[in-house]
């Protein structure tokens, strides 16, 4: 269900509780709400729809796809950049890394581990940093 998108800054820095096999409904709810923004989304967190869970979306190439409860396990070659955010107006200055490595859970609740540079790895770290209660 596309769901309408949380501008309350308050709301989006609480922190997200760990995400559940009952939050499946989510993930789903993410890939429609990003669907419907596809022309300016490449991410989402489920903050960002009202569902204080760890749980967060991301456009990797041409698939979408679902995390719950990211980690980020490793990170390497800094660097400054600007970002914007569905839930915010403007652009803001933030460091990134450009290689990372996140596991999570997919949505058949199995164990996965990526590896992701460039694009990929700033749109997960922006999410996960929403998850975390962190803006930009």
């Amino acid at each position: 269900m596309i769901k309408p998108i949380v501008t309350d800054v308050q709301q989006l820095k609480q922190p997200s509780a760990p995400a559940s096999r009952q939050d499946l409904s989510i993930g789903r709810d993410l890939m429609d709400t990003l669907r419907a923004h596809q022309d300016h989304c490449i991410g989402m967190a489920a903050n960002m729809i009202g569902e204080g869970k760890r749980v967060i979306i991301a456009q990797l190439g041409p698939l979408p796809v679902v995390m719950f409860n990211p980690q980020i396990t490793a990170k390497a070659r800094p660097y400054q950049t600007k970002e914007g955010c569905l839930s915010l107006s403007g652009e803001r200055p933030t460091q990134r890394f450009d290689q990372i490595t996140v596991q999570f859970f997919n949505q058949n609740w199995q164990k996965q581990s990526l590896t992701l540079s460039g694009l990929a790895a700033e749109i997960v770290q922006h999410e996960v940093d929403h998850c975390n209660g962190i803006i930009i």
